[in-house]
């Protein structure tokens, strides 16, 4: 594209020309300079008056300043009116986030960075026009009875949803799709000649042609027939269109690809340090066909020289190209029980990116020196090429170091001795983690097996050994070696932050530790070492999944972000992700970040702004959330039908969750979760305590507490819903084919009335201050008000 060599005369009074200069051939007006150009006309500004304003007339400028404009709207510096004019935001009114909706109506609006410390709540009324992950500028309006702050809408910026997979209903000869999502409470209505060949009860696809407004719900067209419910696999299908995961390459991609071969080319090799005779290997788990890292560890004075060598993605996917704008679109792969939606086509995720063993490939090597007790005392990146020696599993490593067994170290002999000093480096590595007081929990994996048909045959945990500990602290030597590199260079990156916990969370717990007898000191200044020490303490108790389970709650939610804040979870002062660039977008931008620096470049000419890596954070967290949701509907959708014929059985599991509602139990041994509802418990009041993880009978005392042993009976199964209802083994309350009780509806947790009446979605509890079943008695006893 040709240098614009005389700009138009506004634009050359912009104070950010030259920034834009460096970063576009042919550059245009700054944000900054079109918002206070807007601002200082006469609002509302159409496109036609800027564009003249700017003496814009060439197409190229025309283009870029309208995508320029409609960037500037959705990221809430600019609000479009009907009629297409441009208004300028008073930023100290208005808030900028990402919607949240509830199954129950009412939702919470998550700032953009930089808006706000906490979620705002946005009543029944004020959803009517919003679904579920659209962008919404707000008003505060005051606070609730809650006391949460509360929000009106004043502008959607973004919609999210543009179409929707569920099951169609007919309804007094009215057709509506019933969004699968049950964060979409508002049914989506067909016109009669919309509908096609649909059938009530089939799984469609549909788009939506009119979004919800406060007097329409939306309004759609069935576009394609997904099948029968039951169908094999359908449970994956509907979890990617439900969620809206790309899956399918555009043809820009496809394109792209084809002028890749499987074979790194010579002259890609070129002017790379060159480290095939180090003895790197792959390890990991035995179904693993991305290999994104590969370790190699030798004795350096007196201690140790790790290299951790990274897939080198940036290499092949460069920013503003068609896989680049793909794999930002995706964000990360997503990992489905039994398949995989990748974030790059397969000849990069399996082929050219992947590194297999006994071939060349392109690598972003982290070289760490080691010093005797575990400390990073120098580290050094560089582009290189290598090899991988050989492609172990996680069980292969823990024979050779851990059971010693011979005849996996005699299959391996040729780095049987750099997996032992590996292993030497492991010990001294947990040593350091433990000093500096990472906080180090016992979680079970599950891992879901299939038989015929892709029936669930079996749900097993997976066992974590030294290996798996082993690559982990490799990973996060080198993740800190990338943070220490952004930060030492200033160079725009993502951080992977984990805060503080909030102080009433921790006041929170130490209440609840005081009551089994324990102390911990709530404080705002509290640190990783303070947590990792009590689990010291309890590790032998019989409740400790119980504390721990607390505990975990009682943490922050790690995210991306700009701006370094640390990981207090890992108890590290600087941490980013730069080793998994073939499933993280996040990554990717690490590894660019560290190639612009090696090739010479200077942070001023980086293709990426602080201000473009917010966009960045807020769009990866988005998609890890996605995929997280995606993952855990179709895994739930799974583990209904696999209890589909278990009614009736009973089993023993542990209180893995206390509502006022009702108590979560998760099965030992099958590791499926479900609900028994308050109304299954015996005849009593119950009391909710929240702070104590428990239901307190009022007249029988009888306690329900997390981390209880309890049998149940399972009484009902719901694929629609995704909910397994259980009630406790010995109440002879119920016949399991019968219907079950209702409770009186009760309000949400923020005192707004829902606008559905549907009981809050398994793993997503409502809180409320009291819930309570008939007293046994003659004369029922009121419930009591709040």
């Amino acid at each position: 594209m040709e240098k614009q060599t005389k700009p138009p005369v506004l634009t050359a009074l912009d104070p950010h020309l030259d920034r834009e200069a460096t970063r576009y051939d042919q550059p245009i007006a700054s944000r900054e300079h079109l918002a206070e150009l807007i601002k200082t006309h006469q609002p509302p500004c159409t496109f036609e008056q800027v564009a003249t304003l700017l003496q814009y007339e060439d197409p190229v400028s025309l283009e870029a300043l309208e995508r320029r404009l409609r960037a500037m709207v959705r990221d809430g510096q600019l609000i479009s009116n009907k009629v297409d004019g441009f208004l300028p935001v008073d930023d100290k009114d208005l808030i900028r986030g990402r919607v949240i909706a509830h199954p129950d109506g009412f939702g919470f609006l998550h700032p953009a960075l930089g808006n706000a410390k906490e979620d705002l709540f946005i009543p029944p009324g004020q959803m009517k026009s919003l679904l579920h992950g659209d962008v919404a500028m707000v008003r505060i309006t005051g606070t609730n009875k809650r006391g949460r702050l509360e929000v009106a809408l004043v502008h959607v910026l973004e919609r999210a949803n543009k179409r929707i997979v569920g099951r169609i209903l007919v309804d007094a000869g009215l057709t509506y799709v019933v969004a699968d999502n049950k964060r979409i409470t508002q049914d989506i209505f067909i016109p009669a000649d919309q509908v096609g060949d649909a059938k009530p009860g089939q799984i469609v696809l549909a788009d939506i042609t009119e979004q919800p407004t406060f007097r329409r719900q939306p309004v759609g067209r069935v576009r394609e027939i997904l099948g029968d419910h039951m169908a094999p696999g359908m449970e994956i299908d509907i979890a990617v269109y439900a969620h809206d995961l790309p899956n399918e390459w555009s043809p820009e991609v496809l394109s792209e690809i084809q002028q890749l071969s499987d074979q790194v080319a010579d002259a890609d090799k070129q002017g790379r340090e060159d480290l095939r005779d180090k003895l790197f290997v792959t390890i990991d788990g035995e179904d693993a066909k991305d290999f994104d890292d590969a370790v190699y560890c030798e004795t350096y004075g007196t201690g140790w020289r790790l290299y951790v060598a990274i897939a080198d993605v940036a290499h092949y996917v460069r920013p503003d190209t068609g896989l680049d704008k793909e794999a930002f679109n995706r964000g990360n792969s997503v990992y489905f029980p039994g398949r995989v939606i990748p974030m790059l086509p397969e000849i990069l995720s399996n082929g050219l990116c992947s590194l297999n063993p006994h071939v060349d490939r392109l690598a972003m090597v982290c070289r760490m020196d080691i010093s005797i007790d575990g400390r990073i005392v120098d580290y050094k990146f560089s582009e290189a090429v290598f090899r991988s020696h050989a492609r172990l599993t996680y069980n292969q490593v823990a024979d050779m170091l851990v059971l010693r067994k011979i005849p996996v170290r005699k299959q391996f002999e040729t780095v049987i001795d750099s997996l032992e000093t590996l292993y030497e480096l492991y010990h001294v590595f947990a040593k350091q983690r433990k000093k500096r007081g990472a906080i180090d929990l016992e979680t079970t994996e599950t891992r879901i097996l299939f038989g015929e048909n892709r029936k669930i045959s079996a749900i097993i945990a997976v066992e974590r050994n030294d290996a798996h500990k082993l690559i982990e602290e490799c990973m996060i030597a080198a993740n800190i070696c990338a943070a220490r590199f952004l930060e030492h260079h200033e160079i725009p990156g993502l951080f992977r932050v984990h805060d503080t916990p909030p102080l009433k969370k921790t006041e929170d717990f130490s209440t609840f530790l005081g009551e089994m007898g324990l102390k911990f000191a709530a404080r705002e200044d509290i640190k990783p070492k303070d947590y990792s020490l009590l689990l010291d303490k309890i590790r032998e108790r019989v409740d400790f999944h119980l504390i721990q389970t607390v505990l975990l709650r009682s943490l922050s939610q790690a995210e991306y972000n700009p701006v370094n804040c640390g990981h207090f979870g890992l108890a590290l002062e600087e941490y980013a992700h730069f080793t998994s660039p073939i499933r993280r977008y996040p990554d990717l931008l690490v590894h660019r970040a560290i190639r612009h620096i090696l090739r010479g470049g200077k942070v001023a000419q980086y293709h990426y702004s602080k201000d473009d890596m917010l966009d960045m954070a807020a769009q990866c967290s988005k998609t890890e959330r996605r995929a997280d949701e995606a993952t855990r509907d179709a895994t739930d959708w799974l583990k209904c039908e696999f209890m589909l014929d278990k009614v009736g059985e009973s089993f023993v599991g542990i209180i893995s969750s206390v509502t006022s509602f009702g108590l979560f139990v998760s099965l030992n041994d099958i590791h499926i979760e479900g609900l028994i509802h308050i109304t299954s418990l015996s005849r009593d009041y119950y009391q909710f305590d929240p702070v104590g993880h428990r239901l307190v009978g009022e007249h029988s005392g009888q306690v329900y507490r997390l981390g209880d042993v309890i049998k149940v009976k399972v009484v009902r199964v719901s694929l629609d819903d995704r909910k397994i209802d259980f009630i406790p083994a010995d109440s002879a309350m119920l016949d399991p084919n019968a219907a079950p009780r209702k409770n009186k509806k009760s309000q949400p947790a923020d005192g707004d009335k829902p606008n559905k009446k549907k009981r809050g979605r398994s793993g997503k509890p409502k809180q409320h201050d009291k819930a309570a079943t008939p007293a046994p008695s003659s004369k029922k006893k009121p419930r009591k008000k709040r």
